[in-house]
């Protein structure tokens, strides 16, 4: 949720005008501020020379440290707002559960298969990166998307840990699959193998995910301890819920400023990769948003339902292309342009979800007994 909202939400569609009036500049204009910080970025990586070739070589284990700390930062105020000791309700949810496993671990690759061989099938460098993109299920972003548009935190935290776990299992074998084994089987000409160890993915898990929820929970439990529950969520968390956006907008800088003389000097190409990211985008988000509705979710489960069905590690992806690839391959920017796509979309899709919250609530008046 926003860095000013209170930590107890009303019900979806009650009070949305009055929490609109509470939201600071930072939060108001968010969207804006994105698109600004997207420009400084590629901006940077444009005119500063070397400036890219510098940020790619701060890393460890194939792992960008700035992008990492941006993410630690984003992520962490967001994981400490977490009820931990709630968390027991929503693996109860058999609903919530297999659907994410479901849409994210055996619909969202299909998809994303199908449309990079619609959409390009003569450029196949293009169209194996955006296989990748579809196979790294989002561990990270999505935590501050579905924060935004006022999802189940709990919710969100339990999915993307449970992400995280088919991600080191699953992740090498959907490669196998979707690279190698069902290209032939179509007769689709030779596949691509993927030179990535569990030990790597793990690793990616651990940074974007582990740390700050470990964070989160200490800072939770801790607080608590200290303080109490009311007085730790009414005193200390407006204090840190700014610098998730703060760490938003960095990351977002250092991603573009990394690849922004790649995506600058190559806008055909990167329209041709977009144009099925985009249709990704729209078919998981509001098809899974339609799936929650019909199951029964009220609207905070059935957003991050939708959010981390939508949601891609853009990080994961770009690294495994690179490791397998090379920097300057295709594949590697489809990974590029993944984020390139995903930040703009996903933040108008907070908004159309919030713009749904009072449609929730008028349907579950309507149909009560």
């Amino acid at each position: 949720m926003t860095s000013t909202e209170p930590t107890t939400s009303a019900p979806a569609g009650v009070g949305d005008d009055s929490i609109v009036k509470k939201l600071s500049t930072l939060d108001r204009y968010l969207a804006v501020w994105i698109l600004i910080a997207m420009a400084v970025g590629l901006g940077l990586g444009r005119l500063i020379p070397g400036l890219n070739d510098a940020l790619a070589k701060v890393e460890v284990g194939g792992i960008s440290l700035p992008i990492a700390l941006g993410l630690l930062i984003m992520m962490y105020p967001v994981l400490a707002k977490v009820r931990y000791d709630k968390l027991d309700a929503v693996t109860g949810d058999r609903k919530l559960m297999i659907s994410s496993l479901v849409i994210n671990w055996i619909l969202g690759p299909a998809v994303m298969f199908a449309l990079a061989w619609i959409f390009l099938p003569d450029l196949p460098e293009y169209r194996t990166g955006l296989i990748i993109v579809g196979l790294a299920r989002c561990i990270a972003m999505v935590i501050i998307w579905n924060d935004l548009a006022c999802g189940d935190r709990e919710a969100a935290a339990v999915l993307v840990a449970l992400n995280s776990v088919f991600q080191v299992l699953a992740f090498g074998l959907l490669g196998w699959f979707y690279l190698d084994l069902l290209p032939g089987w179509l007769g689709l000409g030779e596949g691509e193998h993927l030179d990535i160890s569990m030990g790597e993915i793990a690793l990616n898990v651990v940074i974007f995910l582990g740390v700050p929820l470990l964070a989160g929970f200490l800072t939770r439990r801790i607080g608590e301890k200290k303080m109490g529950r009311e007085s730790y969520e009414s005193r200390f968390l407006p204090k840190i819920g700014p610098w998730a956006l703060y760490g938003l907008l960095f990351t977002i800088v250092i991603l573009f400023a990394l690849q922004g003389k790649t995506i600058t000097s190559q806008p055909l190409d990167v329209a041709r990769i977009a144009l099925p990211l985009l249709v990704y985008f729209a078919v998981m988000f509001f098809g899974t948003f339609l799936l929650g509705k019909g199951l029964g979710l009220a609207y905070d489960r059935t957003t991050t339902l939708a959010f981390t069905a939508a949601g891609n590690n853009f990080e994961l992806a770009i690294a495994v292309a690179i490791a397998t690839f090379g920097v300057t391959s295709g594949q590697a920017l489809s990974g590029v342009v993944g984020p390139l796509i995903e930040v703009p979309v996903l933040i108008g899709l907070v908004h159309v979800a919030l713009a749904w919250r009072r449609k929730f609530t008028t349907d579950t008046v309507a149909t009560a007994p």
